[in-house]
């Protein structure tokens, strides 16, 4: 068995081989092929050789050449299959002959193979499988009827079937049936578990093929009485690991010896022969007669298709026929997923095929070495949300995911990781370049994430995982190549679309588009992903794509207006999973009303709200907070002579009340509590009246979720289009629920609901409330650095001017010199303000230079607050303790100091710090906070990206810079510009070596900001409520669902 000797399997119905032996076969010589790939090598390695008159006069198609293969590190005979315009040069797709791979080279790597080396034949062949055609399921649209039929491809399911037998046989046989145009075909014979089954019957027993009717004479006789095709007893879906572990499998017989040795039989046409196996087999077997390599990617893309039309009940009854052993169904019981119905478990789940959620991670569609990095990083086990999404995404179906978690990368990761190794890309696509699965992420911060997790995981075999993030620089992305092995991308919106700009060919084999955090992308950068999506629509919708898988996944942890337009105009029979139930009522577009009133007046402005007439069935469910104001409710309905009766502790009778058919006209009202509820299960009423405040998102959710099925569902468009919202949530917010009234009306805001007037300003005045109680709180750093908080009514800092605290410490105005010492972004800076005549702390610093050369005294007590020194080097710094943990048993300990003349603060040894005498404690400490205006990062992030503040510190950290005042508060100076200027030598001449806003603009990763200033102006000046009420109705600025207090 040679360690080259490689086939390839494309499907049933293509697969690669050498042959070793067999009767009327001369065997290869493997000493001959290694002298000729000794020969080739040492020819087309020659210094002095004439590489040009080697290269052939035209790259076409069925060339026969010599190429370098990086992964066999050798020159090897190829045939070019096809041709293409790479990113460079002409690019020829090839397949080498000799070793059963596919490789992509340029035109200038392509030589011309001397007559001596096609003296030996190709080593590999083709063969296929004889005597039976590919199945495929056929489902009429407009019926609920499925049928199997013959097709002209293979179902990807069926390779990745074959691809699992092989990989735990012990032994492999063929018999060659006829040979024509350039194929033989063959009836596969394997061994596994000691029983020995014909490949070719198997896959007519899982539904897979069918039998040709021109069939040959020993493929009829083996459908005919007891010869009639053999199944094994395991799941299609098992995998190899599985598949060795079922010892119930059922007796196959063997074929007659005549079959699979035909030397005697000279009249017979067909020759027996084998074919050498080699891979890394995982049972350590040592004697096979044939083993194949097969492609890592196999397209499943044609059973997803299958998949939508289907539930998966009856599909399994179509491809997974009843197990001929009885041993395999105690099997199948250990391993049994339980299954249970999702609106139970606060799930809402819309697909057009039923989603079986996953529950453990031995069963999870995730591969094996991600799943020892998960245990490696001691999971937990999956949440509901993975689950359900998991399985969703392992099938290939487009899904929307709106989960706590949806953050969190690993709620798409594992399962995509999956299916990318585990699809194949066509030929078609395998010549173009480009990644096929691209990550769109909000900001640099979670694209480094994103790779970070991928590396880690060791899971990417031959994905080649890599980001790029680019900045405003035009020529930069016309410049950028994306490597030819990657086939997974990380990136932004605002990069992808640079490079689609630039150059859109990059992107020609995508197949897979996946979402991070998509809510938070349509808010940032909605123009950026209409046109990402239409650029994707675009590729995968070409008639050459036809067999190609495409999906798209999107995950977040809000539903939004930009997701329900790419549900509905990107996406196909996309399953929607969602398990935040407040989120999962703004899906389902109920109806929210809001009523204000006093305390004292809800019941009042309880029944106005009720149609007692209505012209529709209607179900009410009006929800307390308590049994007193259930009782309350209850009588006060009594007295308008609708009659109820007291059922508080029969659950029963209550639930086959509510669920009785109701006619036209009618209004079933239930008053219930939060306890209550939960044990009554409703899902179908119409209306939900809070007349008991919600105390949290969760539980405002969980009446929601009471309406789920009078929610709209997508996947269905035609209730989907439904005029008018089908249920409706009533509020009744009084005084009481004050501290609330800004997350209702955010809220609200998502819902679409109008924003009566008295509620805004009612926000508006609660929201300033909130800030005046943080007025012992630092100001907003985002509100300093741009002139704007993301969102000033969830920030916990402060927002407007505290007069004893934000007075001036500096000159707001002038020209001064500055030292940055610390640079904590590329534009706030702690340093310090350098006097041109009399400098205080150059005269300190000397004298504790002086102090401690004579006497170093070490601090006895370290207390939380004191003034200490610490050397580094030969300087000496004032720093302020901030903490000091618990030593506990520990020799040495650290505590956290401020370095008070520069600004920066981190831990210290204890046994480093110093006492610092009286006289050395007066001067106060001289570290400024230095902003430079009119500067903030590219694309809305929302921090500097770590390049470009990496850039600035190099060149500006502990050098003097002059710079002009424009603004002081506090220990806060904002300074624009901001230069450094050099001394000519010899004269008295300074020219400006560079402007560090300049600076920054030029590393690409930042643009102008130029209202800063006048944006800082009003907000000082104490007109905060522009920006606070634009936060509290505009969407851009909606992140999270928050109705509890900030």
């Amino acid at each position: 068995m040679l360690s080259r000797s490689v086939l390839y399997i494309e499907d049933p119905g293509c697969l690669w081989a050498r042959v070793l032996k067999g009767s009327g076969i001369q065997p290869d010589s493997p000493e001959e092929y290694e002298s000729l790939r000794v020969k080739m090598n040492l020819f087309y390695h020659e210094v002095d050789l004439d590489v040009q008159k080697l290269r052939p006069a035209e790259l076409k198609e069925g060339l026969v050449c010599v190429v370098f293969s990086l992964a066999l590190k050798s020159w090897c005979r190829a045939v070019v299959e096809s041709v293409f315009q790479g990113t460079v040069d002409m690019q020829a797709w090839c397949l080498l002959v000799d070793h059963g791979d596919r490789i992509i080279v340029g035109a200038e790597d392509v030589r011309t193979p001397l007559e001596k080396f096609l003296q030996l034949p190709f080593r590999v062949r083709r063969f296929k499988l004889a005597g039976i055609r590919p199945m495929t399921l056929q489902v009429p649209v407009s019926e609920n009827t499925a049928e199997l039929v013959p097709s002209s491809t293979w179902d990807s399911s069926a390779t990745k079937y074959l691809h699992n037998l092989l990989q735990v046989s012990t032994l492999v046989e063929a018999v060659l049936c006829e040979t024509q145009a350039g194929c033989s075909a063959i009836e596969l014979y394997l061994t596994i578990n000691n029983t020995k089954l014909c490949v070719n019957h198997e896959l007519v027993a899982k539904k897979f093929a069918c039998f040709l009717k021109e069939e040959s004479s020993a493929l009829e006789g083996n459908r005919n009485g007891d010869r009639a095709p053999i199944s094994l007893a395991w799941d299609i879906y098992s995998s190899p690991h599985q598949l060795l572990e079922m010892k119930g499998c059922c007796p196959v017989k063997p074929p007659p010896f005549s079959i699979l040795t035909r030397k005697e039989q000279k009249d017979d046409p067909r020759t027996g022969f084998t074919l050498p196996l080699n891979f890394n087999c995982p049972l350590g077997l040592k004697h096979l007669s044939v083993i194949f390599i097969y492609s890592n990617l196999l397209n499943l893309f044609h059973l997803f298709f299958f998949f939508f039309y289907v539930t998966v009940d009856r599909l399994m009854q179509f491809l997974n026929p009843d197990p001929l052993n009885p041993a395999q169904e105690s099997l199948d019981a250990k391993v049994r997923v339980v299954r249970c119905d999702p609106g139970h478990s606060g799930v809402l789940v819309h697909a057009a095929l039923r989603v079986e959620p996953c529950s453990n991670l031995t069963r999870a569609p995730i591969s094996e070495k991600f799943r020892k990095f998960l245990l490696w990083r001691k999971y937990n086990g999956l949440n509901v949300a993975e689950s359900y999404c998991w399985p969703a995404v392992a099938r290939g179906f487009d899904t929307v995911l709106v989960s706590h978690c949806g953050d969190s990368p690993l709620s798409y990761i594992p399962p995509l990781l999956m299916l990318l190794q585990t699809v194949s890309v066509v030929s078609s696509l395998a010549a173009r370049t480009g990644p096929i699965a691209v990550i769109l992420c909000p900001g640099w911060e979670k694209v480094q994430m994103v790779l970070e997790l991928l590396e880690d995981s060791k899971a990417t075999y031959n994905l080649h995982p890599t980001s790029v993030l680019l900045g405003v620089d035009q020529e930069e992305p016309k410049k950028f190549k994306i490597q030819r092995n990657c086939q997974l991308l990380v990136t932004t919106p605002f990069t992808m679309m640079r490079l689609l700009d630039a150059q859109c060919f990059l992107f020609l084999r995508l197949c897979h588009l996946v979402l991070d955090e998509a809510d938070v992308l349509y808010s940032q950068a909605p123009e950026q992903m209409s046109v990402i999506l239409k650029h994707f629509q675009k590729v995968v919708s070409g008639e050459e794509r036809s067999s190609c898988p495409r999906q798209i996944i999107a995950v977040g942890s809000s539903w939004s207006a930009g997701i329900e337009a790419l549900v509905r105009e990107h996406m196909i029979y996309p399953s929607i999973i969602i398990t935040v139930m407040e989120e999962a009522a703004l899906y389902g577009r109920v109806h929210q009303r809001v009523q204000l009133c006093l305390d004292c007046d809800k019941i009042s402005v309880l029944l106005g709200s009720l149609d007692f007439h209505p012209p529709k069935p209607q179900k009410t469910l009006i929800i307390t907070n308590s049994a007193e104001e259930t009782e309350h409710v209850y009588k006060v309905r009594n007295s308008t002579n609708h009659t109820h009766e007291d059922v508080t502790d029969q659950f029963d009778f209550v639930i086959d009340q509510w669920r009785k058919d109701i006619g036209h006209g009618t209004q079933v009202i239930l008053v219930t509590t939060n306890d209550c509820l939960k044990a009554l299960g409703i899902r179908d009423a119409t209306c939900v009246v809070h007349y008991g405040f919600p105390s949290s998102p969760k539980l405002f959710g969980s009446r929601l979720f009471c309406l789920s099925e009078n929610f709209r569902n997508l996947p269905d468009m035609d209730h989907a289009e439904s005029s008018s919202p089908a249920a409706q949530s009533v509020l009744l917010l009084s005084e009481l629920n004050a501290r609330h009234v800004c997350g209702v009306l955010r809220y609200l805001r998502r819902s679409g609901a109008l924003l009566p007037p008295e509620l805004l300003q009612f926000a508006l005045g609660v929201q300033q409330a909130k800030e005046e109680q943080k007025t012992d709180r630092p100001l907003c750093s985002s509100l300093k650095s741009f002139g704007f908080c993301r969102d000033s009514t969830v920030c916990p800092d402060r927002h407007m001017i505290n007069k004893s605290l934000d007075h001036p410490k500096h000159p707001d105005s002038g020209t001064v010199m500055v030292l940055p010492l610390c640079i904590k972004s590329a534009n706030v800076y702690s340093g310090r303000i350098v006097s041109q005549k009399d400098d205080g702390y150059e005269t300190l610093a000397v004298q504790m230079n002086a102090h401690y050369a004579i006497e170093r005294r070490c601090a006895v007590e370290v207390l939380k607050g004191e003034l200490y020194a610490v050397q580094e080097e030969n300087i000496y710094n004032r720093v302020c303790v901030i903490e000091v943990p618990e030593k506990g048993e520990q020799l040495f300990s650290s505590v956290t100091a401020c370095f008070i003349d520069e600004g920066r603060t981190q831990e210290v040894k204890s046994h480093q710090l110093l006492q610092l005498p009286p006289q050395f404690q007066d001067l106060p400490g001289q570290a400024v906070e230095i902003i430079l205006c009119k500067a903030q990062p590219v694309d809305g992030e929302v921090d500097w990206n770590p390049k470009v503040t990496r850039a600035i510190s190099l060149k500006i950290k502990g050098k003097l810079h002059q710079a002009r005042v424009v603004m002081s508060v506090g220990n806060t100076v904002w300074v624009n510009p901001m230069v450094r200027m050099t001394r000519v030598p010899g004269l008295k001449t300074y020219i400006n070596e560079y402007n560090v806003h300049a600076e920054i603009l030029a590393s690409g990763f930042g643009v102008n900001n130029p209202q800063h200033l006048d944006l800082l102006k009003k907000v000082f000046q104490g007109d905060e409520n522009a920006n606070t009420l634009q936060h509290l109705t505009d969407d851009r600025f909606i992140t999270i669902v928050q109705i509890s207090s900030q």
